[in-house]
C-alpha cells in the first residue's frame, strides 16, 4: 500500500487526481463517507474522471456523460461500455493508502 494523501485533503463528495508510481489515480470520498480510487481516464474517451460528477457510488465522465461504480469500475452509464481499474483503498491513522493491484482485475 501506497500513502496518498491525508483524509482531509480529500472532502467528501469530492475527487482529486494523483499519480503514484506511473499510475494516474482518481481518489475519490463517496456520499457515503468511503473512499475509492479508481484509473484517472475514462474508458470511453481519454479524459480525467477525477474532474467529473461524484452521485451515491458513482462518477460520471465530464465529457459524455459516462459514469462508473467506484466499487467495481462498471460503467453504468453510456457511452462508455468497458469498466476502470479500481484500487484497493485503506484509511489509516487519517492517511489514504492505495495499492496498485486492480482488485476487480482491470488493467489499463
Amino acid at each position: 500500500m501506497i500513502r496518498i494523501c491525508a483524509v482531509e485533503d480529500v472532502p467528501k463528495g469530492t475527487a482529486i487526481s494523483a499519480a503514484v508510481d506511473g499510475t494516474q489515480l482518481a481518489l475519490v470520498h463517496g456520499e457515503d463517507d468511503q473512499f475509492y480510487a479508481v484509473y484517472d481516464e475514462c474508458s470511453h474517451a481519454a479524459v480525467a474522471l477525477s474532474e467529473g460528477e461524484i452521485e451515491g457510488c458513482t462518477l460520471e465522465c465530464w465529457l459524455h456523460g459516462s459514469r462508473f461504480d467506484l466499487r467495481t469500475g462498471e460503467p453504468t452509464g453510456l457511452p462508455a461500455t468497458e469498466p476502470v481499474p479500481v484500487y484497493p483503498v485503506e484509511v489509516r491513522d487519517g492517511d489514504i493508502y492505495v495499492s496498485l493491484t486492480p482488485s476487480n482485475g482491470v488493467t489499463r
